[in-house]
């Protein structure tokens, strides 16, 4: 229910009181020894552009104590390309200082063809030969990779939101740009990075029997460091762990918990944002706000109200609408997600889908999606603006599971029973992990192709009878069932549904079972062994009598088979 709060003046240093109690009562968790990566540099950088500025900036990157770097020139140097402030430089002197370097100039159709692969210490670039591609690094300077990359061409060769470590694209005339060859000079020798995730697929819903089911993490990650993997049969996810950013985004948008955040670990900080909660309350603390940041823009800020407890991401993108509704679900009468100006359009996107997730599933849940909103980095008024509502009033929120979406469960039927719900399936944007399926009774077979490929408890098998359930609080739409059912039997219905049921599992489809001619053993439905005959009616090895087979359990097929065999032991050879 929504409660509208008397807006009465706030006791801020008896809040401010109340947050420093909960702060000595729980600490924020962080990992001691997180697992790391590590970068081995030795200096040696690709500079590619057009002659004149490379050599210019080979020239500076040299000057900055960087080993001579490789050229590769993608326009040559010209003399109407000179830019009128370098007007009055001799080429001559660029082209003396320069000419001891490895260089290159690409045709038209290699420079159409180069692409960059890798990560600091670790950089391949290729261009298209007569016989496939031609390794550079080996090619001009007979080592296996280059540590650097300088991209001074007018179109980046890579266009990532965020490129992975040691690659820098700008042009010669950027006002940074000095600053930009400093710290690009500075990477070199060892240096280690936190390995941000760890991944479970028993857990991934992204693929399974050669069907495609999830991509969602595919499609958030800024730095494109996630990947699908393809095998023979089956793909998987993986996460590089050099090109990783640590954004947090891949982690968030997992329905079911696969990838995990590990800085800190998600469970923790959801947990400790809890406690948080509680300890505030008990303290004596009202009209607590809690506020998602990176810690980077909270360390540079000036102290906010006592009311606003401040979760300090890694990343803005390290919690998603999961853990937002669990910090309304745990008392706090609002939650605020700080963005800033700039931030990776995928990020953006991310926080956006996010957010109208959240307003969709508080107003299927009977509460005001007000209770979840953007402020801007900056914005001081907005961060410390005291809430319009009332905490929920209810029971403390407590998990007793693990599980990712089971957490998630908890916190929705919690929200829903402290809301006004309606019982009816809710839109939902489009890609969210949310909604129900409807199976084809005259279809479906029972065949249970789609129960061996849900990723989650969402399908079920009966003990005793052919029977396929449906749990709809597990389902995430990955639709692997639907893609596996060979009857094209299985229908998604997107949306979310407020009502009880949907943690109810419900029977889908059921039949009797078929028993054994021959022995009476209950082995299949009635509809599949119809399908299966009526499929292989013009099998030569099923032909005459042999079609009845079919309606034997597996030990009684076998045995009509040895016993047909020892009767005639040449039929065999009219198959």
């Amino acid at each position: 229910m929504n409660q509208p709060i008397n807006i009465t003046p706030v006791d801020d240093d008896r809040n401010r009181q109340a947050l420093e109690a909960a702060h000595r009562r729980v600490s924020w968790p962080v990992n001691l020894t997180p697992a790391t990566v590590g970068y081995h540099s030795q200096g040696h950088a690709l500079v590619l552009g057009n002659e004149r500025d490379v050599r210019r900036a080979a020239r500076a990157l040299h000057d900055l104590g960087l080993p001579p770097p490789t050229l590769l020139f993608t326009d040559p140097m010209t003399a109407d390309s000179a830019d009128d402030e370098d007007e009055d430089e001799d080429d001559e002197t660029l082209l003396a200082d320069t000419a001891s370097l490895t260089s290159q100039q690409l045709s038209r159709s290699q420079a159409r063809s180069f692409s960059i692969e890798g990560y600091l210490g670790h950089f391949s670039a290729s261009v298209a030969g007569e016989d496939g591609a031609i390794d550079l690094a080996r090619a001009l300077t007979d080592r296996e990779h280059f540590d650097l990359v300088l991209d001074l061409g007018e179109a980046p060769a890579l266009t990532l939101e965020l490129p992975p470590p040691g690659y820098v694209a700008l042009s010669w005339y950027d006002p940074q740009r000095d600053e930009q060859l400093e710290a690009l000079a500075s990477l070199v020798g060892e240096f280690d990075k936190p390995r941000y995730f760890q991944i479970d697929n028993d857990l991934c819903a992204h693929s399974a029997s050669g069907y495609t089911g999830c991509t969602r993490c595919l499609d958030v990650c800024p730095a494109d460091a996630v990947r699908s993997h393809q095998g023979r049969i089956e793909a998987w996810i993986e996460i590089d762990p050099f090109r990783c950013h640590g954004v947090g985004s891949c982690s968030s948008a997992c329905p079911t918990g696969a990838i995990q955040f590990r800085l800190p670990e998600s469970a923790r900080q959801q947990e400790t944002l809890l406690a948080w909660l509680d300890a505030y309350r008990d303290a004596g603390g009202t009209a607590p706000v809690v506020r998602f940041a990176e810690a980077g823009d909270l360390a540079g800020e000036e102290a906010a109200a006592g009311h606003i407890l401040d979760i300090p991401l890694e990343e803005l993108g390290a919690a998603g609408h999961d853990q937002w509704l669990t910090a309304l679900a745990g008392g706090a009468a609002e939650v605020r997600i700080q963005c800033r100006t700039v931030m990776p359009e995928r990020l953006t996107a991310f926080i956006n889908d996010q957010l109208a997730q959240a307003h969709a599933l508080l107003n299927a849940l009977g509460h005001s999606p007000s209770r979840i909103t953007r402020v801007m980095a900056g914005d001081q008024a907005a961060r410390d603006a005291l809430p319009q509502e009332a905490p929920l009033d209810g029971d403390p929120l407590v998990f007793t599971d693990s599980d990712k979406r089971t957490r998630l469960d908890s916190v929705l039927a919690h929200l829903e029973l402290l809301g006004d719900t309606d019982g009816q399936r809710h839109a939902m944007p489009a890609g969210a992990a949310y909604g129900g399926l409807s199976v084809d009774g005259e279809a479906c077979t029972l065949c249970f192709s789609c129960v061996s490929n849900c990723p989650t408890p969402a399908l079920a098998t009966g003990n005793d009878q052919p029977m396929l359930s449906f749990r709809e609080a597990d389902c995430v739409q990955c639709g692997l069932c639907a893609e596996a059912c060979p009857e094209d039997a299985i229908t998604l219905a997107p949306g979310f549904l407020a009502d009880a049921t949907r943690r109810e599992r419900q029977i889908q489809h059921q039949e009797e079972a078929f028993p054994c001619i021959h022995c009476g053993k209950p082995f299949a439905t009635a509809s599949t062994v119809a399908t299966l005959k009526a499929k292989l009616a013009d099998h030569p090895y099923f032909a005459g009598d042999a079609l009845a087979r079919l309606e034997m359990c597996e030990d009684c097929r076998v045995k009509d088979v040895w016993q047909a065999m020892a009767r005639d032991p040449e039929a065999q050879l009219k198959v």
